[in-house]
């Protein structure tokens, strides 16, 4: 079967390296906050350009830690997506505050940022910015109305390794950020895995302390705090790896274009790049009314497609009903009903590749 995404095809790309990672860190004997954590925080921090990095046990958690280093808590807003990774929204609430959801633009699927102000109340006090699909959000004029409102501007980076737009990285834009290294992405751990970026000092120490009981000093708690590390061997596998991301980025782009060329004359949406962006492509995907069909006719060439994401979560169980919108959300709904998430990976073969396009066009013949 051709997977949606293969972690194991990762993994074997760099076998070696990822191997020798993981003897190293089980041979020294020290699995938690021992010097691997340590180089990767630097490392990954430095390739993002900031001054800070904090590892910690999974993407919510970066997120949930992140709102909660500036402060955002009990009763207060935040304005984001429904369009997104349900941990978006599960990390707003499990920091005491509640999530606002806007709409997205129907082509890019990342927030529109022109309905952010008419989500604001006195009670708001930070966006998340959520890069969808290694999209990032058009940043500037939301930067800007931030600090017009005095608004806490966190990127959730999650599917975004490498992103950037207007030629800085995104995680290194707003005032912090959160990374997931769940095994799929960009950049993915053998594991859970998850990051905080941020230039601010004062942020940066208050996640450390967040990410272990508010330890200052060893069993010494200076403000309340939780349990969210970054073990070693994980922050091992993912040395190892960084420094192939910038040329997987390139893999993945390059196969991005090549489904645009092999795919324009059908009558699909293909995903759009902003010019001034560059889109990571932790997903490709497009957009079609005959979903369902294209679905089925994939999985009868033995290849798995994804649906990122089937429901909005204003629309899921859990949420229905109690979280405020602005509006109906018409183009994230209408997406929701659409998308289709095609195999992408940077190890994805020229064979493999073909048989998803023949898979494809043979849908409209």
């Amino acid at each position: 079967m051709i997977l949606c995404a293969s972690p194991r095809a990762q993994y074997l790309a760099h076998q070696s390296a990822i191997d020798a990672a993981i003897r190293d860190v089980l041979e020294k004997g020290i699995y938690i906050k021992g010097e691997q954590c340590a180089a990767f925080e630097r490392e990954f921090a430095t390739y993002l350009g900031v001054l800070y990095g904090i590892g910690v046990a999974n993407g919510t958690d970066a997120l949930r830690i992140a709102i909660s280093a500036c402060a955002v808590g009990a009763g207060d807003e935040i304005v984001t997506v429904s369009h997104t990774a349900v941990a978006t929204v599960s990390a707003i609430e499990q920091a005491g505050a509640v999530p606002v959801l806007v709409d997205i633009h129907p082509r890019e699927f990342v927030m529109d940022v022109s309905q952010v102000e008419a989500a604001l109340t006195p009670r708001t006090k930070a966006v998340v910015a959520v890069h969808l699909y290694g999209q990032p959000v058009d940043l500037a004029p939301l930067k800007q109305l931030c600090e017009k409102k005095g608004l806490w501007l966190i990127e959730d980076c999650a599917q975004a390794h490498g992103a950037e737009y207007q030629g800085q990285k995104v995680g290194s834009i707003g005032h912090i950020a959160a990374f997931s290294f769940y095994p799929t992405k960009n950049l993915g751990a053998i594991g859970d895995g998850g990051f905080v970026a941020t230039k601010d000092a004062a942020l940066a120490e208050r996640c450390q302390l967040l990410r272990e009981y508010g330890w200052a000093e060893r069993y010494i708690s200076k403000i309340p705090g939780g349990n969210s590390r970054l073990d070693e061997l994980q922050a091992a596998i993912l040395r190892a790896k960084l420094p192939h991301l910038e040329a997987d980025t390139e893999s993945r782009r390059r196969i991005a274009q090549q489904y645009r060329d092999a795919l324009s004359d059908l009558p699909l949406a293909l995903p759009k790049e902003r010019a001034e962006s560059r889109h990571v492509y932790h997903l490709f995907v497009l957009r079609s009314s005959e979903r369902e069909t294209l679905v089925a006719r994939l999985k009868a060439h033995d290849i798995q497609a994804a649906i990122h994401y089937p429901a909005p979560v204003h629309l899921q169980p859990a949420y229905r009903g109690r979280i405020r919108t602005l509006g109906t959300l018409s183009a994230t709904e209408a997406a929701a009903g659409e998308i289709l998430s095609l195999p992408m990976y940077p190890e994805l073969s020229a064979s493999d590749f073909d048989r998803v396009v023949g898979a494809l066009r043979s849908a409209y013949r």
